[in-house]
């Protein structure tokens, strides 16, 4: 049975989920232990005394009932020789198996108390921890990159490829669950590289519970690949081509190689899958092709001395990125599964960049930096699992063992150009990341919700070579180069419980790690030395709800978690990709934990809904990068650090309903207040230093309006506006930002065919404006990159 979820979400993200609630239970008479087999088991409404579904008990006197909606009901027992039971039974919205335990057939009724099974799939969900999205109808950002896909989400926010949840860029991101390296271990790299076409949907988890790593305070994205379960040979097969850059949006300043225009995209993608039996056999592959003007940035840099220096940054790309991804899953028999799968990806990036550096009114060059990135990264990933299934439905165990490698090849050349020098610098970075994982989880449902419960464990380390090949005149410091090793250890385990009757709701958890970092420096490193932390935490969760009825229901949650540094955050080595702003990281920095209260309601109608959320987010020890000069030195360091208290607070509501059978429409409004207290650091690098700043408070907010228009039924259009505030960032400001999508698809050869047409950013209007204020500096930037993408795709099932 398929049930139609009430309204469309942003960007009409179409989420229809098969109902699959399992009732189970056993039937056995009276004080005794001897089953009744082969008995009738009917499913019937409470109030009409309809039927729904029926079984009967097998030999052991088991028995199960799929596929069952939220409601009051009752089970109906009859057998020869036996009273008819009637037992009343609730269904509610949180676990998605429920088990009765024992129906007795005796010359009385036994009638069980009420009972919990999760039902309906619903954009928010039934808990209000999570939002999912299906990306099967994402019109106007089909043929992208995942990246691009969450730019419309509901409280999500893009900034030059940093990915914000309400206001907070503390986001892990997982793929199907799991921290992977094709996301950097829970951080958002990569994103721009991985194409939607691989992807299912996408969840954002605002209130993780504790089965969840206690890693990302500002809340979880989970990206969830394409499987096909069908039986026989299925599969589909996509072509996306577009073209981006169409014009130059500001002209380059003078002396300087030209901008990318008319930027060609290109996405072939092939879904595979094999069903029979108790064999399923799955692939996907998909290919990236871009070239994007992925930078262009002018600046005015203004000293306390006078001295005003404007610059450019000009970074043409191009990118191309594989994904293989291939498994089994072996169904033994009804109580044993062995899933096994593997992906490789590559990615191969080259960077062709321009900087030059002028006098204030243009008439004069004081340096022309031009460099060649060439970086290629390689991921390979194998993963196994089993599940054992216990007699009821829903009480299982799973064992997973996962083994990630990850490389990161990266040459870096450099021409530095002034008027009396020029000077051909290089160097190279390479690093072989190797991680083990191990979970055991284990669930149980309950008669009035479940238990889940598991331990993990992850080993990983990470060498890392930085050579550095200076030229004449060098401006690498060559003492910062050599070698590093990061090696961290983190057991844990977990508990969490899920409560539930008619008319309230509980979920309480708790999640314990230990964490052991190790980070290990080149002793003849001319700042840095060897170092780490480790810690032993509890990272609780609750969520308590009352539900005022069937439509109606109040939540409050409480989370505590942690935003441990990555391995980037404290690498040790100074990043040239800008020739005066160098990026160094801290090996002395420590975890930045944070706790989270939210109040949430949600209401729903037949034709639409309205969420709505109220939360508060405070945390010590708050990881940002600060930027500083040293002594007389033109230079900007920008170094991550532990900057003192912070607080995020906001409401955000989320309004979806459909119009008419023509059109619907989402709006997603998010207003916060962000704040950073006043605070003081030492830097180390390049010579150890002082940072004062002073406390920073704004408050700001996104709102995206989409609306869906359903011409028939093969014919649908999207168009997306969303508005950003003006917003605070470290030691400054970026200015508000608007724009505008638009998407078409139409269904073809009968359903088996999609045509689609999309473009981004329609007026060209996005354009990333910050003002940073330094303790001897301040500057002003206008980033121009490429915003605007046209896009033609096709995709045919089979």
């Amino acid at each position: 049975m398929y049930s139609k979820v009430i309204a469309f979400m942003l960007f009409c993200f179409s989420v229809k989920a098969q109902t699959n609630i399992t009732i189970s239970g056993t039937v056995q008479e009276t004080n005794t232990t001897n089953s009744v087999a082969y008995a009738n088991v009917v499913l019937k409404t409470k109030k009409d005394s309809l039927f729904v579904t029926g079984t009967a008990t097998n030999e052991f006197g088991l028995f199960k009932l799929e596929q069952v909606n939220s409601g009051n009901y009752y089970i109906e027992v009859s057998s020869i020789g036996y009273i008819t039971s009637k037992t009343p039974v609730f269904v509610g919205k949180l676990s998605e198996y429920i088990n009765v335990k024992t129906i007795e057939l005796t010359e009385d009724i036994t009638s069980l108390k009420e009972v919990v099974i999760d039902t309906k799939v619903d954009e928010v969900s039934s808990k209000m921890n999570k939002k999912s999205y299906t990306l099967t109808d994402n019109i106007n950002q089909s043929g992208g990159s995942v990246l691009q896909a969450m730019q419309n989400l509901p409280s999500v926010t893009v900034q030059e490829g940093k990915i914000k949840l309400r206001g907070n860029d503390k986001v892990i991101v997982l793929i199907d669950g799991k921290q992977t390296a094709l996301t950097g271990f829970g951080s958002q790299e990569g994103l721009d590289n991985i194409p939607s076409s691989a992807i299912e949907k996408i969840e954002i988890i605002n209130n993780p519970s504790s089965k969840y790593d206690a890693n990302g305070n500002g809340g979880i994205i989970n990206i969830i690949y394409k499987k096909n379960k069908k039986q026989g040979f299925n599969g589909k097969i996509g072509f996306t081509g577009g073209l981006g850059a169409l014009w130059e949006r500001k002209e380059n300043l003078p002396t300087i190689r030209p901008q990318y225009t008319a930027t060609p995209k290109l996405n072939p993608s092939l879904s595979l899958n094999y069903r029979k039996n108790d064999v399923n056999i799955y692939f996907q592959g998909d290919y990236l092709y871009t070239e994007t003007l992925n930078k262009n940035e002018f600046v005015t840099r203004t000293y306390d001395d006078g001295t005003i220096i404007k610059q450019q940054s000009k970074r043409n790309r191009d990118t191309k990125f594989t994904t293989l991804k291939s498994g089994i899953d072996w169904f033994l028999d009804e109580k044993n599964i062995i899933n096994f799968s593997a992906l490789y990806g590559t990615e191969v990036i080259i960077d062709k960049g321009d900087q030059p550096f002028f006098n204030e009114d243009l008439s004069e060059r004081s340096r022309l930096w031009q460099f060649l990135e060439d970086e290629v990264k390689i991921t390979a990933i194998a993963s196994a699992n089993y599940t054992h299934k216990f007699k009821e439905a829903g009480h299982n165990v799973t064992l997973g063992l996962n083994y990630t490698f990850h490389r990161e090849d990266e040459k870096y050349f450099f021409d530095d150009i002034r008027p009396t020098t020029i000077s051909y610098d290089s160097f190279k970075l390479l690093s072989d990341e190797q991680v083990y994982d191990f979970n055991l989880d284990y669930v149980k449902p309950l008669k009035y919700g479940k238990l889940e419960t598991g331990l993990k464990l992850r080993k990983r380390n990470i060498p890392i070579n930085m050579q550095f090949f200076p030229g004449d005149f060098t401006p690498i410091d060559v003492d910062a180069g050599g070698k590093a090793e990061y090696k961290e250890l983190i057991p844990a385990v977990y508990g969490n419980i899920v409560f539930e009757n008619e008319n309230y709701e509980a979920e309480i958890g708790l999640r314990i790690e230990y964490v052991d970092l190790n980070y290990q420096v080149n002793p003849n490193h001319n700042t840095y030395s060897s170092g780490g932390y480790d810690y032993f935490e509890p990272f609780p969760n609750v969520r308590l709800a009352k539900k005022i009825d069937e439509n109606n229901k109040i939540s409050v949650f409480y989370n505590r978690r942690v935003d441990r540094p990555n391995e980037v955050d404290i690498r040790i080595f100074p990043k040239y990709d800008d020739a005066e702003i160098i990026k160094v990281g801290n090996p002395n920095l420590r975890p930045q934990f944070t706790n989270l209260i939210e109040l949430g309601y949600k209401t729903d109608w037949e034709s639409g809904s309205v969420y709505t959320a109220i939360y508060h987010r405070f945390a010590k020890g708050t990881i940002t990068r600060i930027s500083s000069t040293v002594n007389n030195d033109p230079l900007i360091y920008a170094i991550f650090q532990n900057a003192g208290k912070s607080t995020n607070s906001g409401l955000e509501i989320i309004y979806t309903q459909d119009v008419s059978n023509l059109y619907s429409f989402n709006l997603n409004a998010n207003a916060y207040k962000n704040k950073i207290d006043a605070f003081k650091v030492v830097n180390l690098y390049p010579t150890e230093n002082t940072f004062s700043a002073e406390k920073q408070k704004i408050t700001s907010g996104t709102v995206k309006l989409n609306n869906t228009f359903h011409f028939n039924k093969k014919l649908d259009a999207q168009l997306t506006a969303s508005y950003l505030a003006p917003d605070i960032i470290p030691q400054g400001k970026i200015q508000s930002m608007f724009s505008i999508d638009l998407g078409m698809k139409k269904s073809i050869q009968k359903g088996k065919g999609e045509l689609f047409f999309n473009i981004t950013d329609a007026l060209n209007t996005m354009v990333v404006k910050k003002e940073i204020k330094g303790e001897t500096f301040s500057y002003t930037s206008n980033n121009y990159n490429e915003t605007q993408v046209l896009r033609l795709g096709y995709n045919y099932k089979f």
